[in-house]
Protein backbone atom coordinates (compact mmCIF):
# COMPACT_ATOMS: atom_id res chain seq x y z
CA UNK A 1 0.00 0.00 0.00
CA UNK A 2 1.28 3.47 -1.19
CA UNK A 3 1.95 5.95 1.72
CA UNK A 4 0.01 9.15 1.92
CA UNK A 5 3.33 10.87 0.86
CA UNK A 6 3.77 8.92 -2.23
CA UNK A 7 0.03 10.09 -3.84
CA UNK A 8 0.58 13.53 -5.97
CA UNK A 9 -3.34 14.38 -4.75
CA UNK A 10 -6.17 12.58 -2.69
CA UNK A 11 -9.01 12.70 -5.76
CA UNK A 12 -8.03 13.82 -9.40
CA UNK A 13 -10.32 15.55 -11.61
CA UNK A 14 -9.90 15.57 -15.36
CA UNK A 15 -11.88 18.32 -16.98
CA UNK A 16 -12.42 22.04 -16.10
CA UNK A 17 -15.27 22.81 -17.40
CA UNK A 18 -18.55 24.02 -14.89
CA UNK A 19 -19.46 20.15 -13.80
CA UNK A 20 -15.36 19.15 -13.31
CA UNK A 21 -14.55 22.19 -11.01
CA UNK A 22 -18.00 21.95 -9.21
CA UNK A 23 -17.24 18.93 -8.02
CA UNK A 24 -13.40 20.14 -6.71
CA UNK A 25 -15.00 22.87 -5.14
CA UNK A 26 -17.56 20.39 -3.45
CA UNK A 27 -14.92 18.33 -2.31
CA UNK A 28 -13.17 20.87 -1.07
CA UNK A 29 -16.32 22.01 1.31
CA UNK A 30 -17.07 19.11 2.23
CA UNK A 31 -13.74 17.38 3.48
CA UNK A 32 -11.54 20.33 3.85
CA UNK A 33 -7.89 19.62 3.57
CA UNK A 34 -8.70 16.97 0.60
CA UNK A 35 -5.48 17.44 -1.51
CA UNK A 36 -7.76 17.55 -4.90
CA UNK A 37 -6.30 18.15 -8.88
CA UNK A 38 -7.96 19.54 -11.78
CA UNK A 39 -6.34 18.32 -15.54
CA UNK A 40 -7.76 20.35 -18.09
CA UNK A 41 -6.03 20.28 -21.41
CA UNK A 42 -7.20 23.68 -22.22
CA UNK A 43 -5.02 26.84 -21.28
CA UNK A 44 -8.41 28.06 -19.09
CA UNK A 45 -11.57 27.04 -17.63
CA UNK A 46 -15.31 26.67 -19.63
CA UNK A 47 -13.70 26.62 -22.89
CA UNK A 48 -16.07 23.54 -24.73
CA UNK A 49 -20.20 22.95 -23.51
CA UNK A 50 -19.94 25.41 -20.50
CA UNK A 51 -18.46 28.72 -22.03
CA UNK A 52 -20.67 27.65 -25.37
CA UNK A 53 -24.52 27.71 -24.71
CA UNK A 54 -27.44 30.05 -24.57
CA UNK A 55 -26.42 31.12 -20.76
CA UNK A 56 -29.99 30.15 -20.03
CA UNK A 57 -30.54 28.77 -15.94
CA UNK A 58 -33.70 25.72 -16.41
CA UNK A 59 -36.41 25.95 -14.15
CA UNK A 60 -36.22 22.06 -14.56
CA UNK A 61 -39.59 22.02 -16.30
CA UNK A 62 -38.98 19.42 -19.48
CA UNK A 63 -37.36 16.76 -17.21
CA UNK A 64 -39.32 13.66 -16.29
CA UNK A 65 -40.35 13.72 -12.62
CA UNK A 66 -37.92 11.58 -10.49
CA UNK A 67 -34.61 12.04 -12.37
CA UNK A 68 -31.56 13.52 -11.77
CA UNK A 69 -32.37 16.10 -14.26
CA UNK A 70 -35.30 16.82 -12.87
CA UNK A 71 -34.34 17.37 -9.15
CA UNK A 72 -30.77 18.60 -9.68
CA UNK A 73 -32.19 21.22 -12.39
CA UNK A 74 -34.84 22.94 -10.03
CA UNK A 75 -32.68 22.28 -6.95
CA UNK A 76 -29.63 23.78 -9.05
CA UNK A 77 -31.27 26.69 -10.48
CA UNK A 78 -32.15 27.85 -6.83
CA UNK A 79 -28.83 27.47 -5.42
CA UNK A 80 -27.25 29.17 -8.71
CA UNK A 81 -28.84 32.15 -8.24
CA UNK A 82 -27.84 32.65 -4.55
CA UNK A 83 -24.23 31.28 -5.77
CA UNK A 84 -24.35 34.17 -8.33
CA UNK A 85 -25.82 36.92 -6.14
CA UNK A 86 -23.40 36.02 -3.58
CA UNK A 87 -20.24 36.12 -5.44
CA UNK A 88 -21.02 39.28 -7.50
CA UNK A 89 -21.94 37.32 -11.22
CA UNK A 90 -24.03 38.76 -13.90
CA UNK A 91 -27.37 37.19 -13.35
CA UNK A 92 -31.34 37.42 -13.92
CA UNK A 93 -34.12 35.75 -12.89
CA UNK A 94 -36.39 36.77 -16.40
CA UNK A 95 -39.24 33.40 -16.69
CA UNK A 96 -39.40 32.40 -20.38
CA UNK A 97 -42.49 31.82 -22.11
CA UNK A 98 -42.28 27.97 -24.02
CA UNK A 99 -44.94 29.02 -26.94
CA UNK A 100 -47.24 26.70 -29.07
CA UNK A 101 -47.84 27.90 -32.63
CA UNK A 102 -49.51 24.20 -34.04
CA UNK A 103 -52.82 23.11 -32.39
CA UNK A 104 -51.04 19.93 -32.81
CA UNK A 105 -48.52 20.98 -30.20
CA UNK A 106 -51.65 21.80 -27.54
CA UNK A 107 -51.20 18.57 -25.65
CA UNK A 108 -47.56 18.99 -25.37
CA UNK A 109 -47.73 21.79 -24.06
CA UNK A 110 -50.32 20.93 -21.26
CA UNK A 111 -48.15 18.00 -20.46
CA UNK A 112 -45.75 20.87 -19.53
CA UNK A 113 -48.00 22.68 -17.32
CA UNK A 114 -48.45 19.30 -15.57
CA UNK A 115 -45.21 18.30 -15.04
CA UNK A 116 -44.03 21.91 -14.52
CA UNK A 117 -47.10 21.98 -11.16
CA UNK A 118 -45.48 18.29 -10.30
CA UNK A 119 -42.20 19.93 -9.61
CA UNK A 120 -43.33 22.36 -8.00
CA UNK A 121 -42.42 25.32 -10.12
CA UNK A 122 -44.73 28.64 -10.46
CA UNK A 123 -46.52 27.77 -13.74
CA UNK A 124 -49.01 30.48 -15.27
CA UNK A 125 -51.25 29.20 -18.80
CA UNK A 126 -51.53 32.27 -21.19
CA UNK A 127 -53.63 32.68 -24.09
CA UNK A 128 -52.34 34.89 -27.48
CA UNK A 129 -53.77 38.22 -26.10
CA UNK A 130 -51.94 37.35 -22.75
CA UNK A 131 -48.60 36.54 -24.84
CA UNK A 132 -48.58 39.89 -26.11
CA UNK A 133 -48.39 41.19 -22.50
CA UNK A 134 -44.94 39.57 -22.09
CA UNK A 135 -43.62 39.42 -25.83
CA UNK A 136 -45.32 41.78 -27.61
CA UNK A 137 -43.94 40.54 -31.08
CA UNK A 138 -44.73 37.04 -29.75
CA UNK A 139 -47.30 35.22 -31.27
CA UNK A 140 -49.03 32.03 -30.45
CA UNK A 141 -52.02 30.01 -30.08
CA UNK A 142 -51.08 29.64 -26.27
CA UNK A 143 -47.86 29.34 -23.79
CA UNK A 144 -46.88 28.75 -20.43
CA UNK A 145 -44.57 31.32 -18.14
CA UNK A 146 -42.24 29.85 -16.30
CA UNK A 147 -41.25 32.04 -13.22
CA UNK A 148 -38.13 30.50 -12.23
CA UNK A 149 -36.34 30.64 -15.31
CA UNK A 150 -33.68 32.88 -15.81
CA UNK A 151 -29.90 33.81 -17.49
CA UNK A 152 -26.26 34.21 -15.89
CA UNK A 153 -22.34 34.04 -17.28
CA UNK A 154 -21.60 30.25 -16.96
CA UNK A 155 -17.85 31.03 -17.82
CA UNK A 156 -17.98 33.42 -14.84
CA UNK A 157 -19.22 30.93 -12.81
CA UNK A 158 -17.14 28.43 -13.28
CA UNK A 159 -13.98 30.40 -13.09
CA UNK A 160 -15.32 31.39 -9.37
CA UNK A 161 -15.79 27.52 -8.28
CA UNK A 162 -11.86 27.46 -10.13
CA UNK A 163 -10.85 30.57 -7.60
CA UNK A 164 -12.66 28.94 -4.56
CA UNK A 165 -10.74 25.65 -5.53
CA UNK A 166 -7.20 26.91 -5.45
CA UNK A 167 -8.16 29.26 -2.38
CA UNK A 168 -8.66 26.20 -0.55
CA UNK A 169 -5.71 24.88 -1.33
CA UNK A 170 -6.62 22.99 -4.71
CA UNK A 171 -4.60 22.68 -7.55
CA UNK A 172 -5.71 23.38 -10.90
CA UNK A 173 -3.47 22.75 -14.09
CA UNK A 174 -4.11 23.88 -17.53
CA UNK A 175 -2.67 22.34 -20.71
CA UNK A 176 -2.79 19.21 -19.10
CA UNK A 177 -4.07 16.75 -21.94
CA UNK A 178 -4.18 12.89 -20.15
CA UNK A 179 -3.23 10.41 -22.57
CA UNK A 180 -2.83 7.51 -20.61
CA UNK A 181 -4.26 6.19 -17.34
CA UNK A 182 -2.76 3.44 -15.32
CA UNK A 183 -5.23 1.94 -12.15
CA UNK A 184 -3.40 0.08 -9.71
CA UNK A 185 -4.43 -1.72 -6.19
CA UNK A 186 -3.76 1.73 -4.67
CA UNK A 187 -5.24 4.29 -7.06
CA UNK A 188 -4.56 5.81 -10.37
CA UNK A 189 -1.18 7.01 -12.09
CA UNK A 190 -2.78 9.46 -15.19
CA UNK A 191 0.36 10.90 -17.94
CA UNK A 192 -0.41 13.93 -19.57
CA UNK A 193 0.63 14.65 -23.09
CA UNK A 194 4.24 16.61 -21.81
CA UNK A 195 5.14 13.22 -19.80
CA UNK A 196 3.87 14.25 -16.49
CA UNK A 197 2.59 11.63 -14.38
CA UNK A 198 -0.05 12.27 -11.19
CA UNK A 199 -0.80 9.49 -8.68
CA UNK A 200 -4.19 9.75 -6.85
CA UNK A 201 -6.41 7.52 -4.60
CA UNK A 202 -9.10 8.16 -7.11
CA UNK A 203 -9.55 9.57 -10.56
CA UNK A 204 -13.18 11.74 -11.76
CA UNK A 205 -13.83 12.13 -15.56
CA UNK A 206 -15.39 15.28 -16.14
CA UNK A 207 -13.90 14.96 -19.38
CA UNK A 208 -17.55 16.06 -21.59
CA UNK A 209 -16.92 15.82 -25.06
CA UNK A 210 -14.11 13.32 -24.17
CA UNK A 211 -15.79 11.34 -21.17
CA UNK A 212 -16.13 7.89 -23.06
CA UNK A 213 -12.66 8.23 -24.26
CA UNK A 214 -11.09 8.46 -20.62
CA UNK A 215 -13.02 5.74 -19.51
CA UNK A 216 -11.86 3.74 -21.98
CA UNK A 217 -8.47 4.60 -20.88
CA UNK A 218 -9.14 3.72 -17.70
CA UNK A 219 -10.40 0.30 -18.34
CA UNK A 220 -13.72 0.73 -17.78
CA UNK A 221 -16.17 -0.12 -20.15
CA UNK A 222 -18.97 3.37 -20.56
CA UNK A 223 -21.98 1.30 -22.03
CA UNK A 224 -21.95 4.46 -24.57
CA UNK A 225 -20.53 6.38 -26.78
CA UNK A 226 -20.38 10.41 -26.78
CA UNK A 227 -21.61 11.23 -30.42
CA UNK A 228 -21.50 15.20 -30.75
CA UNK A 229 -24.05 17.59 -32.07
CA UNK A 230 -23.34 21.08 -33.15
CA UNK A 231 -25.62 23.60 -32.50
CA UNK A 232 -25.39 26.77 -34.47
CA UNK A 233 -26.53 30.20 -33.21
CA UNK A 234 -27.31 33.19 -34.53
CA UNK A 235 -27.89 37.05 -32.91
CA UNK A 236 -30.56 39.07 -33.19
CA UNK A 237 -29.58 42.20 -34.72
CA UNK A 238 -32.46 43.72 -33.40
CA UNK A 239 -32.49 42.77 -29.93
CA UNK A 240 -35.61 45.22 -29.00
CA UNK A 241 -37.73 42.45 -30.85
CA UNK A 242 -37.67 39.82 -27.28
CA UNK A 243 -38.06 41.21 -23.70
CA UNK A 244 -36.88 37.93 -22.38
CA UNK A 245 -36.74 33.94 -23.13
CA UNK A 246 -38.77 32.38 -25.68
CA UNK A 247 -38.76 29.08 -26.29
CA UNK A 248 -40.88 26.68 -29.10
CA UNK A 249 -43.28 23.51 -27.51
CA UNK A 250 -39.68 20.44 -27.59
CA UNK A 251 -40.20 16.82 -29.04
CA UNK A 252 -40.61 14.87 -26.13
CA UNK A 253 -38.69 11.84 -28.65
CA UNK A 254 -35.34 14.09 -28.47
CA UNK A 255 -32.82 15.61 -25.92
CA UNK A 256 -33.36 18.65 -27.79
CA UNK A 257 -35.49 21.82 -27.11
CA UNK A 258 -35.45 23.10 -30.47
CA UNK A 259 -34.94 27.06 -31.62
CA UNK A 260 -35.14 29.59 -28.75
CA UNK A 261 -34.80 33.03 -28.37
CA UNK A 262 -32.66 33.84 -25.40
CA UNK A 263 -31.56 37.56 -24.04
CA UNK A 264 -28.62 37.41 -22.28
CA UNK A 265 -27.05 39.35 -19.11
CA UNK A 266 -25.14 41.33 -21.54
CA UNK A 267 -28.97 42.34 -23.68
CA UNK A 268 -27.81 40.78 -26.91
CA UNK A 269 -30.31 38.09 -28.15
CA UNK A 270 -29.40 34.93 -29.15
CA UNK A 271 -31.09 32.44 -31.63
CA UNK A 272 -30.81 29.03 -31.74
CA UNK A 273 -29.43 26.47 -31.71
CA UNK A 274 -30.71 23.77 -33.79
CA UNK A 275 -28.86 20.27 -33.75
CA UNK A 276 -26.72 18.48 -36.52
CA UNK A 277 -24.02 16.15 -36.51
CA UNK A 278 -20.36 17.19 -35.64
CA UNK A 279 -17.51 15.48 -37.67
CA UNK A 280 -15.65 16.00 -34.57
CA UNK A 281 -15.65 16.25 -30.73
CA UNK A 282 -14.77 19.86 -31.20
CA UNK A 283 -15.93 20.42 -34.69
CA UNK A 284 -17.51 23.94 -34.04
CA UNK A 285 -17.39 24.65 -37.25
CA UNK A 286 -18.75 22.70 -40.41
CA UNK A 287 -15.33 22.58 -42.10
CA UNK A 288 -13.82 20.90 -38.62
CA UNK A 289 -13.06 17.63 -39.61
CA UNK A 290 -10.95 15.07 -37.34
CA UNK A 291 -10.93 11.76 -39.29
CA UNK A 292 -10.22 9.01 -36.04
CA UNK A 293 -12.86 10.92 -34.25
CA UNK A 294 -15.39 10.65 -37.34
CA UNK A 295 -14.44 7.11 -37.77
CA UNK A 296 -14.83 5.93 -33.67
CA UNK A 297 -18.43 7.93 -34.20
CA UNK A 298 -19.41 5.39 -37.35
CA UNK A 299 -17.92 2.46 -35.97
CA UNK A 300 -20.15 2.79 -32.79
CA UNK A 301 -23.61 0.73 -33.91
CA UNK A 302 -26.04 3.30 -32.32
CA UNK A 303 -24.79 6.09 -34.73
CA UNK A 304 -26.30 4.41 -37.27
CA UNK A 305 -29.03 3.27 -35.06
CA UNK A 306 -30.17 6.67 -34.53
CA UNK A 307 -29.76 7.83 -38.40
CA UNK A 308 -32.16 5.01 -39.56
CA UNK A 309 -34.61 5.81 -36.73
CA UNK A 310 -34.35 9.73 -36.86
CA UNK A 311 -33.69 10.57 -40.25
CA UNK A 312 -36.77 12.83 -40.79
CA UNK A 313 -35.84 15.01 -38.08
CA UNK A 314 -32.32 15.46 -38.73
CA UNK A 315 -32.89 16.15 -42.68
CA UNK A 316 -34.50 19.35 -41.39
CA UNK A 317 -32.00 19.92 -38.65
CA UNK A 318 -29.71 19.80 -41.70
CA UNK A 319 -31.44 21.74 -44.43
CA UNK A 320 -31.82 24.60 -41.54
CA UNK A 321 -28.00 24.80 -40.73
CA UNK A 322 -27.46 25.11 -44.48
CA UNK A 323 -30.10 27.01 -45.59
CA UNK A 324 -30.57 30.75 -43.57
CA UNK A 325 -33.67 30.98 -45.23
CA UNK A 326 -35.23 27.83 -43.37
CA UNK A 327 -33.89 28.75 -40.51
CA UNK A 328 -35.51 32.21 -40.73
CA UNK A 329 -39.07 30.44 -41.15
CA UNK A 330 -38.08 28.31 -37.98
CA UNK A 331 -37.97 31.62 -35.95
CA UNK A 332 -40.63 33.33 -37.64
CA UNK A 333 -43.21 30.76 -36.26
CA UNK A 334 -42.18 32.48 -32.76
CA UNK A 335 -41.60 35.82 -34.13
CA UNK A 336 -43.24 37.17 -37.40
CA UNK A 337 -41.16 40.12 -37.95
CA UNK A 338 -37.71 38.21 -38.17
CA UNK A 339 -36.05 38.49 -41.31
CA UNK A 340 -32.48 36.96 -42.65
CA UNK A 341 -31.32 40.05 -42.19
CA UNK A 342 -31.73 40.02 -38.30
CA UNK A 343 -29.55 37.14 -38.00
CA UNK A 344 -25.68 37.37 -37.82
CA UNK A 345 -23.66 34.13 -36.94
CA UNK A 346 -22.69 33.49 -33.78
CA UNK A 347 -19.90 31.08 -32.36
CA UNK A 348 -21.63 27.52 -32.46
CA UNK A 349 -21.13 25.24 -29.47
CA UNK A 350 -21.56 20.96 -29.62
CA UNK A 351 -23.18 19.02 -27.61
CA UNK A 352 -21.72 15.84 -25.60
CA UNK A 353 -24.85 13.23 -26.59
CA UNK A 354 -23.79 9.84 -24.72
CA UNK A 355 -25.79 7.07 -27.27
CA UNK A 356 -26.44 3.69 -26.40
CA UNK A 357 -25.74 0.85 -28.79
CA UNK A 358 -29.26 0.52 -29.59
CA UNK A 359 -29.21 4.17 -30.64
CA UNK A 360 -30.88 5.64 -27.38
CA UNK A 361 -30.26 8.78 -26.84
CA UNK A 362 -29.22 9.10 -23.15
CA UNK A 363 -31.86 11.13 -21.70
CA UNK A 364 -30.53 11.47 -17.90
CA UNK A 365 -27.43 12.27 -16.66
CA UNK A 366 -25.15 9.34 -16.21
CA UNK A 367 -22.58 8.74 -13.04
CA UNK A 368 -21.34 5.50 -13.34
CA UNK A 369 -18.48 4.49 -10.13
CA UNK A 370 -15.53 1.79 -10.73
CA UNK A 371 -12.42 0.97 -8.69
CA UNK A 372 -11.12 4.04 -7.67
CA UNK A 373 -13.12 5.90 -10.79
CA UNK A 374 -16.30 7.53 -11.00
CA UNK A 375 -17.27 8.80 -14.69
CA UNK A 376 -19.73 11.62 -15.30
CA UNK A 377 -20.63 9.94 -18.90
CA UNK A 378 -23.71 12.40 -19.96
CA UNK A 379 -23.66 15.50 -18.86
CA UNK A 380 -25.30 18.25 -21.56
CA UNK A 381 -28.04 20.64 -20.59
CA UNK A 382 -28.79 21.26 -17.66
CA UNK A 383 -25.26 20.37 -16.76
CA UNK A 384 -25.09 24.09 -16.29
CA UNK A 385 -27.66 24.99 -14.12
CA UNK A 386 -27.21 21.86 -12.31
CA UNK A 387 -23.67 21.79 -11.46
CA UNK A 388 -23.68 22.69 -7.88
CA UNK A 389 -25.93 19.70 -7.08
CA UNK A 390 -23.94 17.55 -9.31
CA UNK A 391 -20.95 18.30 -8.25
CA UNK A 392 -21.75 17.35 -4.78
CA UNK A 393 -22.96 13.96 -6.06
CA UNK A 394 -20.05 13.29 -7.98
CA UNK A 395 -17.84 14.48 -4.67
CA UNK A 396 -19.59 12.15 -2.58
CA UNK A 397 -18.64 9.23 -4.91
CA UNK A 398 -15.23 10.31 -5.26
CA UNK A 399 -15.03 10.66 -1.39
CA UNK A 400 -16.44 7.06 -0.61
CA UNK A 401 -13.95 5.28 -2.80
CA UNK A 402 -10.84 7.39 -1.11
CA UNK A 403 -11.88 5.87 2.25
CA UNK A 404 -11.96 2.18 0.50
CA UNK A 405 -8.06 3.34 -0.07
CA UNK A 406 -7.98 3.28 3.77
CA UNK A 407 -7.95 7.53 3.49
CA UNK A 408 -9.13 9.18 6.28
CA UNK A 409 -10.47 12.80 5.40
CA UNK A 410 -8.41 15.82 7.26
CA UNK A 411 -11.37 17.23 8.38
CA UNK A 412 -12.34 14.04 10.72
CA UNK A 413 -8.98 13.70 11.60
CA UNK A 414 -8.91 17.04 13.43
CA UNK A 415 -12.38 16.57 15.26
CA UNK A 416 -14.15 17.92 12.64
CA UNK A 417 -17.64 17.27 11.03
CA UNK A 418 -17.86 16.19 7.54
Amino acid sequence: MMTHAAYDCDVLVIGGGIVGLSTAYAITRTAPGTRVTVLEKEWGPARHQTGRNSGVIHSGIYYAPGSLKARYAVRGAAELVDFCAEHGIDHAVTGKLIVATDRAELPRLHSLVQRGRAHGLPVRELGPAQITEYEPRVRGLAAIRVGTTGVCDFTAVAVRFAAEVTASGGQIRYGAEVVAVDRRPWGVAVRTADGQVVRARVLVNCAGLHSDRVALLAGDEPGARIVPFRGEYYELARPELVRGLVYPVPDPAFPFLGVHLTRGVDGSVHVGPNAVPALAREGYGRTVVHPGELAATLAWPGSWRIARRHWRYGAGEMHRSLSKSAFTRAVRRLLPEVTEADLRPSPAGVRAQAVLRDGTLVDDFLIRDAPHTVHVLNAPSPAATASLPIGREVARRALLRARATGWTPPAVESGHCV
